[in-house]
């Protein structure tokens, strides 16, 4: 039985659709211009189709040509899209789930903090579910040198965000470790190659805590989330089974603020100036 014309223009439409969000997300991806046979490469189309798409999204204003170059790149109602929806990803509600989620996993306290007026900020909290339990209150502000949650921001925001918190702290408690420059911007360092930090009882004796940053779409950490038990019960080494959950969770909120790491992913973004 043959189907109706309707069907086969209907399913014809959804293929069309996919390769032109296929041929959009290519441009993305080799920004900010490509030239036809590399774009048709990166697809694996034909360069005459890839060339009929193309037309097609420049009429519309998601693809334009530079005509000193004859290479393309987004046009305007890309961008348009592209910041509506970067306007419409709001970490706290992105990272509920994937946080409750990894609560369940691991059985510790865990919580997102993001960067504030005072630093570390605590906002989201999902407590662990058992008689011994770690108390992180709602708002609560985290040292940046005394907690893994502070130490992550630490290395990944500018360095004219966080110079006059540490210089506080440096002087209420000069014997600090990390007061030496090198010593810091080593540790800030080691903490990019892994996206990831943990403490043992540094900020509260006989606390553990294990922290990993959250970046939105242009490689800016918005967010950490962290993971705390008592020493006893918790394990927070960073190669631990704990550590390879929350770099899965940080790394799927990640993504769904927008975030591409790199190909052989540290998940390093920007270094700080």
């Amino acid at each position: 039985m043959q189907k109706p014309a309707s069907d086969s223009n209907g399913k014809q439409k959804v293929r069309s659709a996919e390769v032109g969000t296929d041929i959009l997300k290519a441009l993305a991806q080799l920004s900010p211009s490509t030239s036809l046979s590399r774009l048709a490469e990166h697809v694996q189309m034909p360069a005459s189709k890839v060339h009929r798409y193309l037309q097609a999204l420049i009429a519309s204003g998601f693809a334009e040509q530079n005509p000193a170059t004859n290479h393309y790149g987004l046009g305007r109602e890309a961008l348009r899209v592209g910041l509506a929806a970067l306007n419409s990803m709001d970490v706290l509600k992105v990272a509920a789930l994937p946080l409750a989620e990894l609560r369940d996993e691991l059985n510790e306290t865990c919580f997102l903090a993001v960067w504030g007026n005072q630093g570390a900020t605590v906002v989201h909290i999902e407590p662990a579910v058992r008689a011994v339990t770690v108390v992180t209150q709602l708002g609560s502000v985290l040292p940046l040198l005394s907690s893994s949650t502070g130490l992550v921001f630490g290395a990944y925001l500018p360095k004219r965000e966080t110079v006059e918190l540490r210089e506080m702290e440096l002087q209420a408690q000069a014997a600090h470790a990390l007061a030496d420059d090198q010593a810091y911007a080593t540790l800030c360092e080691q903490i990019r190659a892994r996206s990831l930090h943990h403490v043992h009882g540094l900020l509260m004796p006989g606390v553990d805590a294990l922290s990993a940053p959250v970046f939105n779409a242009v490689g800016n950490v918005v967010a950490v989330l962290t993971v705390v038990g008592p020493a006893s019960l918790f394990q927070a080494d960073e190669d631990g089974p704990a550590a390879r959950r929350l770099l899965a969770a940080s790394r799927a909120v990640s993504w769904r603020m927008g975030h591409e790491p790199d190909t052989g992913d540290s998940q390093v973004p920007r270094t700080p100036l």
